[in-house]
Protein backbone atom coordinates (compact mmCIF):
# COMPACT_ATOMS: atom_id res chain seq x y z
CA UNK A 1 0.00 0.00 0.00
CA UNK A 2 1.24 3.45 -0.91
CA UNK A 3 2.04 5.66 2.07
CA UNK A 4 3.04 9.24 2.75
CA UNK A 5 6.49 7.98 3.77
CA UNK A 6 6.98 6.06 0.51
CA UNK A 7 6.02 9.17 -1.48
CA UNK A 8 8.50 11.25 0.56
CA UNK A 9 11.26 8.83 -0.50
CA UNK A 10 10.36 9.19 -4.18
CA UNK A 11 9.28 12.82 -4.55
CA UNK A 12 9.41 16.29 -3.16
CA UNK A 13 6.50 18.68 -3.59
CA UNK A 14 7.14 22.04 -5.29
CA UNK A 15 4.29 24.43 -6.13
CA UNK A 16 1.81 21.79 -7.30
CA UNK A 17 4.36 19.46 -8.87
CA UNK A 18 6.02 16.28 -7.70
CA UNK A 19 9.75 16.30 -8.38
CA UNK A 20 11.66 13.02 -8.62
CA UNK A 21 14.15 12.57 -5.78
CA UNK A 22 15.60 9.47 -7.40
CA UNK A 23 16.01 8.14 -10.93
CA UNK A 24 12.72 6.40 -11.83
CA UNK A 25 13.14 4.49 -15.07
CA UNK A 26 14.26 5.93 -18.38
CA UNK A 27 12.00 9.01 -18.33
CA UNK A 28 11.84 9.70 -14.59
CA UNK A 29 15.06 11.60 -14.17
CA UNK A 30 16.15 12.78 -10.73
CA UNK A 31 15.30 16.46 -10.21
CA UNK A 32 12.65 16.59 -12.95
CA UNK A 33 8.88 16.87 -12.72
CA UNK A 34 7.23 13.49 -12.41
CA UNK A 35 4.37 12.33 -14.57
CA UNK A 36 2.66 13.01 -17.86
CA UNK A 37 -0.81 14.03 -18.98
CA UNK A 38 -3.62 11.53 -19.47
CA UNK A 39 -6.29 11.95 -22.15
CA UNK A 40 -8.47 13.98 -19.76
CA UNK A 41 -5.75 16.51 -18.96
CA UNK A 42 -4.77 15.23 -15.50
CA UNK A 43 -1.15 14.61 -14.52
CA UNK A 44 -0.61 10.90 -13.87
CA UNK A 45 2.36 9.20 -12.25
CA UNK A 46 3.25 5.50 -12.27
CA UNK A 47 4.40 3.93 -9.01
CA UNK A 48 4.97 0.19 -8.67
CA UNK A 49 3.24 -0.49 -12.01
CA UNK A 50 0.11 1.44 -11.01
CA UNK A 51 -1.02 4.85 -12.32
CA UNK A 52 -2.08 7.53 -9.87
CA UNK A 53 -3.38 11.00 -10.55
CA UNK A 54 -0.85 13.49 -9.20
CA UNK A 55 -3.43 15.53 -7.27
CA UNK A 56 -4.38 12.45 -5.24
CA UNK A 57 -0.70 11.77 -4.46
CA UNK A 58 -0.21 15.39 -3.41
CA UNK A 59 -3.21 15.08 -1.10
CA UNK A 60 -1.71 11.93 0.43
CA UNK A 61 1.66 13.67 0.91
CA UNK A 62 0.02 16.61 2.69
CA UNK A 63 -2.72 14.92 4.71
CA UNK A 64 -1.37 11.41 5.28
CA UNK A 65 -4.24 9.61 3.56
CA UNK A 66 -5.98 9.48 0.22
CA UNK A 67 -9.17 11.55 -0.02
CA UNK A 68 -12.30 9.61 0.89
CA UNK A 69 -14.08 10.74 -2.29
CA UNK A 70 -13.22 12.94 -5.22
CA UNK A 71 -10.89 15.91 -5.30
CA UNK A 72 -12.01 19.15 -6.87
CA UNK A 73 -9.61 21.59 -8.51
CA UNK A 74 -11.04 24.85 -7.18
CA UNK A 75 -9.98 26.93 -10.19
CA UNK A 76 -11.09 24.21 -12.63
CA UNK A 77 -7.60 23.65 -14.05
CA UNK A 78 -6.86 19.93 -14.01
CA UNK A 79 -3.10 20.43 -14.09
CA UNK A 80 -3.00 22.96 -11.21
CA UNK A 81 -2.20 20.58 -8.37
CA UNK A 82 -1.18 23.12 -5.75
CA UNK A 83 -2.50 21.81 -2.44
CA UNK A 84 -4.38 25.09 -1.84
CA UNK A 85 -6.26 24.50 -5.11
CA UNK A 86 -7.54 21.07 -4.03
CA UNK A 87 -10.56 20.24 -1.89
CA UNK A 88 -12.52 17.11 -1.13
CA UNK A 89 -15.86 16.93 -2.92
CA UNK A 90 -18.67 14.58 -3.67
CA UNK A 91 -19.17 13.64 -7.31
CA UNK A 92 -22.10 16.04 -7.49
CA UNK A 93 -20.13 18.93 -5.96
CA UNK A 94 -17.27 18.27 -8.35
CA UNK A 95 -19.67 18.47 -11.31
CA UNK A 96 -21.07 21.79 -10.03
CA UNK A 97 -17.60 23.31 -10.38
CA UNK A 98 -17.39 22.63 -14.11
CA UNK A 99 -17.12 25.39 -16.68
CA UNK A 100 -19.60 25.92 -19.51
CA UNK A 101 -19.65 22.94 -21.86
CA UNK A 102 -18.10 23.24 -25.30
CA UNK A 103 -21.42 22.06 -26.78
CA UNK A 104 -23.23 25.04 -25.23
CA UNK A 105 -25.13 27.01 -27.88
CA UNK A 106 -26.56 29.89 -25.80
CA UNK A 107 -23.18 31.26 -24.77
CA UNK A 108 -24.21 31.14 -21.11
CA UNK A 109 -23.84 28.30 -18.61
CA UNK A 110 -27.21 26.99 -17.48
CA UNK A 111 -29.24 28.77 -20.16
CA UNK A 112 -31.00 27.20 -23.12
CA UNK A 113 -33.51 28.31 -25.72
CA UNK A 114 -36.93 26.68 -25.75
CA UNK A 115 -38.12 26.48 -29.36
CA UNK A 116 -41.73 25.77 -28.31
CA UNK A 117 -42.14 28.98 -26.27
CA UNK A 118 -39.38 30.90 -28.10
CA UNK A 119 -38.03 31.96 -24.70
CA UNK A 120 -34.85 31.43 -22.68
CA UNK A 121 -34.83 28.99 -19.77
CA UNK A 122 -32.36 29.15 -16.87
CA UNK A 123 -31.56 25.88 -15.11
CA UNK A 124 -29.33 24.30 -12.46
CA UNK A 125 -28.91 20.73 -11.32
CA UNK A 126 -29.76 20.03 -7.68
CA UNK A 127 -29.61 16.51 -6.23
CA UNK A 128 -29.28 15.08 -9.77
CA UNK A 129 -32.50 16.81 -10.88
CA UNK A 130 -32.76 19.81 -13.15
CA UNK A 131 -34.50 22.88 -11.69
CA UNK A 132 -35.82 25.24 -14.35
CA UNK A 133 -36.36 28.98 -13.98
CA UNK A 134 -38.06 31.16 -16.54
CA UNK A 135 -39.11 31.66 -19.27
CA UNK A 136 -37.29 34.88 -20.16
CA UNK A 137 -37.34 37.06 -23.25
CA UNK A 138 -33.80 38.26 -22.52
CA UNK A 139 -30.84 35.82 -22.52
CA UNK A 140 -28.80 38.06 -20.18
CA UNK A 141 -31.61 38.00 -17.60
CA UNK A 142 -31.78 34.20 -17.87
CA UNK A 143 -28.01 34.10 -17.31
CA UNK A 144 -28.29 36.31 -14.22
CA UNK A 145 -30.99 34.03 -12.80
CA UNK A 146 -28.90 30.92 -13.55
CA UNK A 147 -25.86 32.49 -11.79
CA UNK A 148 -27.93 33.39 -8.74
CA UNK A 149 -29.43 29.88 -8.63
CA UNK A 150 -25.96 28.28 -8.83
CA UNK A 151 -24.74 30.49 -6.00
CA UNK A 152 -27.78 29.57 -3.91
CA UNK A 153 -27.81 25.82 -4.54
CA UNK A 154 -24.16 24.99 -5.26
CA UNK A 155 -22.69 27.40 -2.68
CA UNK A 156 -18.88 27.20 -2.58
CA UNK A 157 -18.83 24.84 -5.60
CA UNK A 158 -20.72 27.27 -7.86
CA UNK A 159 -18.88 27.98 -11.10
CA UNK A 160 -20.33 30.84 -13.09
CA UNK A 161 -18.03 30.74 -16.14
Amino acid sequence: MLTKEKLAELFCYEDGNLINKVQRGAKGKKGQKAGCFDKEGYVVIGIDKKLYRAHRLIWLMNYGEFPSGELDHINGKRDDNRVENLREATSSENKHNQKKRVTNTSGFKGVSFCKKSEKWIAFVTVNKKQKNFGPFDDVELADLVACEARNKYHKMFACNV
